[in-house]
């Protein structure tokens, strides 16, 4: 017998915070789609446990001593709404793309984050199938220090003119595509 559908739902945020691919093997299904991987690098588009794995490398390369702490989490049928909080503290460029291009990095700040979120999450054959997400990501920019306007706003201008943005970029989206390259281990034939 499987694992419950709230095991899977909170297995997906363990596989986000510590990049296990066997875990992910487990509770994503290999048609897995991510509807907020637009912001992200473009390995974390690639469906199944490897765009999930890329996500958290993601996620990890910005944020050390990540985790999600689930607050509540409700299931219907095929759907898991799980409501959580993203904590840890920046200390590597956290870094939005559009398209696959670098949209802005926020250089590491040290700041401790704890950002609340709502994901609603599609069962199929007992995994993962699709995330959504509703994110407070205005109090996250404010943790960052982005918003409002602070000296992290000048950080972010001297990251850009200086290219250090488009490097971070760079390295970045490799570790994603790394994490995602993982998965193949774990994929059944």
């Amino acid at each position: 017998m499987g694992m419950s559908p709230e095991d899977a739902a909170r297995g997906l945020f363990t596989v986000l915070a510590t990049g296990d691919a066997a875990l992910a093997a487990e509770v994503v299904h290999k048609d897995f789609t991510n509807r907020e991987a637009v912001v992200s690098p473009a390995a974390c588009s690639l469906p199944g446990p490897a765009g999930a794995l890329a996500s958290g490398a993601w996620l990890r390369a910005a944020f050390t001593d990540l985790s999600f702490p689930v607050t509540d989490l409700v299931r219907d049928g095929d759907r898991v709404w799980i409501r959580l909080h993203m904590r840890g503290r920046h200390t590597g460029p956290f870094v939005h793309y559009r398209d696959g291009m670098l949209l802005q990095a926020i250089p590491p700040t040290g700041a401790e984050i704890d950002s609340e979120q709502v994901h609603l999450l599609h069962l199929r054959d007992g995994k993962v199938v699709r995330h959504e997400a509703v994110r407070d990501d205005l109090a996250l920019a404010g943790q960052l220090g982005v918003f409002p306007p602070g000296p992290a706003v000048q950080l972010i201008q001297d990251w850009h003119a200086t290219e250090r943005a488009a490097r971070a970029a760079s390295v970045i989206a490799e570790a994603a595509e790394k994490a995602a390259a993982t998965a193949r281990a774990y994929a059944r034939g």
